[in-house]
């Protein structure tokens, strides 16, 4: 590397280091269940639940000749209404995909250059089970249809499971800076947009068997993290999803069982447990897509059985 290049990285570096600092606005961590945290979840989950109703019902215009990914298509109405709904939303998780690793890239320069200058903290290293969905979004324009149904279903459940999870005990996205908090609060509403997307937009596999499907993906991510868990060592202090093989889960509750019945027992129902949150989130779903789409049919077939017979109208 010649001279001018060091020169070139450092100038670099500082003109990085000067925007972190400038950005380094310190607070007092917020409690967990004060004012600011209920409010701010609140707000956030709602505004994020919202977007993505309005954003399924009232989708944006799109040329008919294009694709989902804005490929030509041969007519301008060979694409079905429904290709075209799902290709808005795939850009959609898309673009929360690039949100997400934009914000995530400030975050780990933060951490690094003004939180512990010059120290990588392991503990912060981007393979939480609410990090995944940032890797699967940007994932999802490689992936073949039968893939992207999977991926989708698995955003579907474990983005709101992580999403509201993380927000109903926020220990973890308090931090003595302000720009830290609100990264961690707005990453998980940026969670629960990208679940209720995926749901509401049809992407995913809606059926209780399709959670089966998913099922895969998510023990490979539990067995990923736990292989970088035992690679790092028991010196970085590193547990990604919670799973280190060296120490008790530090998760309420999980902590007190792994102390109870051995790291490994502790793991395996930790996993068995985040796997029957996912499938009761999907369950509950599908009772509610169902339970709409069984009213759907009953108005517009002219009411129930019940009053077709009794010979009264439906309003």
């Amino acid at each position: 590397m010649t001279a001018n290049a060091v020169i070139t990285n450092q100038k670099g570096l500082y003109m990085i280091q000067k925007f972190l600092q400038m950005t380094a606005w310190p607070m007092t961590p917020p409690r967990p269940y004060s004012p600011f945290h209920i409010l701010l979840s609140l707000a956030g989950i709602g505004f994020a639940l919202c977007l993505s109703l309005f954003l399924a019902r009232n989708p944006a215009p799109i040329s008919k000749n294009q694709s989902r990914w804005g490929r030509k298509s041969q007519g301008p109405d060979s694409i079905p209404a429904s290709d075209r709904r799902e290709g808005r939303a795939l850009r959609r998780l898309f673009f929360c995909g690039i949100f997400l690793a934009v914000s995530e890239v400030y975050k780990q320069l933060f951490l690094t250059l003004v939180v512990h200058p010059g120290v990588y903290d392991w503990w912060y290293f981007p393979f939480q089970l609410c990090s995944v969905p940032m890797y699967l979004c940007l994932l999802l324009p490689l992936l073949p249809e039968r893939g992207r149904q999977i991926t989708c279903t698995f955003l579907q459940d474990f983005s709101l499971l992580g999403g509201f999870l993380a927000l109903a005990e926020p220990s973890g996205l308090m931090h003595p800076y302000i720009t830290l908090t609100l990264h961690g609060f707005f990453w998980h509403f940026t969670l629960i947009f990208i679940g209720a997307t995926c749901s509401l937009s049809g992407l995913s596999l809606r059926k209780p068997a399709g959670f089966l499907s998913s099922l895969p993906l998510f023990l490979g991510c539990c067995l990923a993290a736990l292989a970088i868990n035992w690679a790092a060592g028991p010196e970085t202090n590193i547990a990604m999803f919670y799973l280190s093989p060296y120490y008790p889960s530090q998760q309420v509750v999980f902590h007190q069982i792994a102390l109870a019945v051995g790291i490994f027992w502790g793991n395996v129902i930790y996993v068995a447990a985040a796997a029957l949150g996912g499938f009761v989130i999907h369950t509950g779903l599908w009772m509610v897509y169902r339970g709409r789409k069984n009213g759907r049919r009953k108005h517009f077939s002219g009411g129930t059985d019940e009053q077709k017979v009794s010979g009264q109208s439906v309003s």
